[in-house]
């Protein structure tokens, strides 16, 4: 069973500047936990047999000019019957020309639901609404790795406890990358093609280096050598050199790795004495850029070589 996160509605407003026009009593215990909003057009009209009231209702332009055509006996029963649902939040965005109906407030009051407001306009607060809840609510996993970022490709680096990730990491930090988590990464799905890792608060930014210990990279290194956050293009799974095993020496074999139901573009790099680790990373993450941008370079070799033999 899929674990169903939630955010307080005292942060979602810190967050979203949102201006209280009422809030109930212990407001600061109201939860949200949906990351679908609704325009309550149909509500209002009188539509209310598939009303979420899970979900926070936004009541812009186009609901306020259809109440203000309303005579006030009919606005303020389709307020009354809207309110009566208990929505777990209202906002209302107001303008230079609109400002909620007095009934809004009083019906919010009688029936306890949190009366919320904002100066943005209704499409870019509905967009930067969802855009939110699909982070703080995103299904999420942790896993043991580090996460890098390397010419703006996240690289999530997998593999055994003493296998090098975190030496690779500080490497990789020298030569001017950035380090998002070491050891634990949280790993969220904000959405069906993107996935986001972090590190846990308590750990974020420091690196375990065996023999030294813990250090502080933002420290040692500068604050240009951490990211709270990144997305996750390219997995790279670091093992131990296995003599006689056949690894993909061409770059045809593709393959991915299922993170919370995405696939990501996945490479495992054998490790041994004398590998440069942070450079090979550096070439992954420019070449997997590249494979983004349209060019494969392994399938365009294997094209001229099979022009060349005459059997394109």
């Amino acid at each position: 069973m899929q674990e169903i996160y939630s955010i307080s509605l005292a942060k979602l407003m810190g967050e979203l500047s949102l201006v209280p026009l009422y809030l109930p009593d212990a407001a600061e215990n109201l939860i949200i936990s949906n990351t679908q909003v609704d325009r309550p057009g149909l509500a209002l009209a009188g539509f209310l047999d598939e009303f979420e009231e899970t979900r926070i209702q936004i009541v812009g332009v186009a609901e306020y000019r259809y109440l203000s055509k309303c005579d006030e006996q009919t606005r303020n029963a389709k307020i009354e019957a809207f309110f009566a649902k208990k929505p777990v939040a209202v906002v209302f965005t107001t303008t230079n020309e609109q400002e909620p109906f007095d009934i809004m407030t009083e019906a919010a009051t009688r029936h306890g639901v949190p009366f919320l407001a904002t100066k943005e306009k209704t499409s870019p607060f509905m967009a930067a609404l969802i855009a939110y809840l699909n982070v703080q609510l995103a299904p999420r996993i942790t896993r043991h790795g580090v996460l890098v970022e390397v010419y703006g490709e996240g690289l999530l680096l997998l593999g055994d406890s003493g296998v090098g990730k975190s030496e690779t990491a500080i490497e990789l930090v020298k030569r001017g990358h950035r380090l998002i988590a070491d050891d634990a990464v949280e790993i969220k799905r904000v959405s069906a093609k993107t996935l986001v890792g972090t590190a846990p608060p308590i750990i974020r930014h420091y690196v375990e280096l065996r023999g030294i210990g813990i250090i502080d990279v933002r420290r040692i290194f500068g604050m240009g050598a951490v990211k709270d956050s990144q997305g996750i293009d390219l997995v790279i799974n670091l093992e131990p050199w296995i003599q006689g095993k056949m690894y993909d020496r061409l770059g045809l074999d593709k393959q991915t790795m299922n993170i919370l139901g995405n696939e990501v573009p996945s490479i495992t790099i054998p490790v041994k004495p004398g590998r440069n680790l942070a450079i090979i990373l550096e070439i992954a993450a420019m070449n997997n850029r590249q494979k983004k941008m349209g060019y494969d370079t392994a399938e365009e070799f294997n094209r001229k070589l099979l022009g060349q033999m005459g059997l394109e």
